[in-house]
């Protein structure tokens, strides 16, 4: 059972228990009916020449993953729902892959993947479309980073509440460079206690061929020498493209058989769904491993659950109907799992209930308060 404890405020009175609040209520805040104490009876409730400790700053426990699948169709069919998921969630964080609006920059100029593209008529109207929806409730309250493609492809946004303000957001994982990812599939805020990861990874696709193959191996090989060298408990969130074990997918044998046009890989480790192919998923299980991380999904839910356990889902129609994998993730670090509160999958069934439009549905993270240990009282 987990416990959970509130800071005692300034004035050294006890803090009221917080009542149950729903998701989308207003941070609740102290307060007490006992009288202050004295500035001697403070003083030796500090010890005497001593500083009261500096309060920590707040810092973002409630976050959402998502892959929107084109950001702008979205607001132009499904935002009102995706709004009422929001507004029922009330994340503090919100992590978008697969943005698909591009970067600022006129054609055969360099580009601006921090900004969106507005040199044309009709790009200058899907940024106001944009613009419009962010400045709305329940998301006037936050506030957005991009990192964008040059064209309507990849890219990924991360949406802070403007109450946290992040020590640093970086757009590349060598974390020193202002230049972005190739594609923008990379956004990481630092927090005073964790960083904050938001990754698209590019898909294995089905041909050797095609250099598919060789692009996720180097963005596999790049994401395990960053995970073993963070320097913060990390939080990485996002579209990771692989299922990591049968249960991850509702029906292995059909994604462990899958082929292209009959194509199959030389290398029998390359062979089915990209996604579900051996070689990623045994590189995938390396860095949870190296990189001490946690799967706080499958931390809290140790059954496959077929209606609600995965996070993208084939088209209704046709040979994919009813197939499904889970590939959006929250990875914390083994530091951190002791923090985890809840961690769920928003949709539901094969019918796409809960995916507002996308083919894949929100993934969610809350983490409890860092509890210290009670200090000893003082004998005198």
């Amino acid at each position: 059972m987990k416990r959970f404890f509130q800071p005692v405020p300034k004035d050294g009175s006890p803090a009221k228990k917080r009542p149950a609040a729903s998701a989308s209520s207003d941070s609740d805040s102290l307060g007490g009916d006992a009288p202050a104490l004295s500035p001697a009876a403070a003083a030796c409730a500090i010890g005497e020449g001593d500083s009261p400790p500096a309060p920590r700053e707040e810092e973002p426990r409630r976050f959402v993953t998502w892959n929107a699948n084109s950001l702008l169709l979205r607001m132009k069919s499904d935002w009102p729902a995706f709004c009422q998921f929001v507004s029922r969630v009330d994340p503090d964080v919100i992590c978008v892959q697969e943005v698909r609006m591009p970067a600022a920059g006129s054609k055969g100029a360099p580009k601006n993947p921090g900004q969106l593209k507005d040199d044309t008529s009709s790009s200058r109207d899907e940024k106001q479309v944009v613009l419009r929806a962010l400045s709305s409730p329940p998301f006037k309250d936050y506030r957005v980073w991009w990192s964008l493609s040059d064209s309507k492809y990849a890219g990924t946004a991360m949406i802070i509440k403007k109450k946290f303000e992040p020590k640093k957001v970086s757009f590349n994982l060598d974390r020193t460079s202002s230049k972005h990812e190739p594609d923008g599939r990379v956004i990481i805020a630092e927090f005073e206690s964790f960083l904050l990861l938001n990754t698209y990874a590019p898909n294995n696709g089905w041909k050797e061929e095609e250099n598919s193959f060789q692009r996720r191996r180097k963005w596999d090989k790049r994401m395990l020498e960053f995970v073993q060298q963070v320097d913060k408990p990390l939080i990485w969130c996002g579209d990771l493209n692989v299922s990591h074990e049968e249960i991850d997918v509702s029906h292995p044998d059909f994604f462990s058989s899958a082929k292209l046009n009959g194509y199959i890989p030389p290398n029998k480790e390359d062979c089915g769904q990209p996604g579900f192919t051996l070689s990623e998923r045994r590189r995938f299980g390396n860095i949870l491993s190296q990189g001490k991380l946690v799967d706080a999904y499958r931390y809290l839910h140790k059954e496959k659950d077929m209606d609600c356990g995965f996070s993208w889902s084939g088209h209704p129609i046709g040979k994919y109907r009813g197939k499904r994998m889970r590939i959006d993730y929250f990875l914390v670090s083994e530091k951190l799992k002791d923090q985890i509160v809840s961690c769920d999958i928003h949709g539901r069934g094969i019918e796409l209930e809960g995916f507002y439009g996308s083919d894949h549905c929100p993934v969610s993270l809350e983490l409890s308060e860092e509890v210290e240990a009670p200090k000893p009282k003082s004998s005198n």
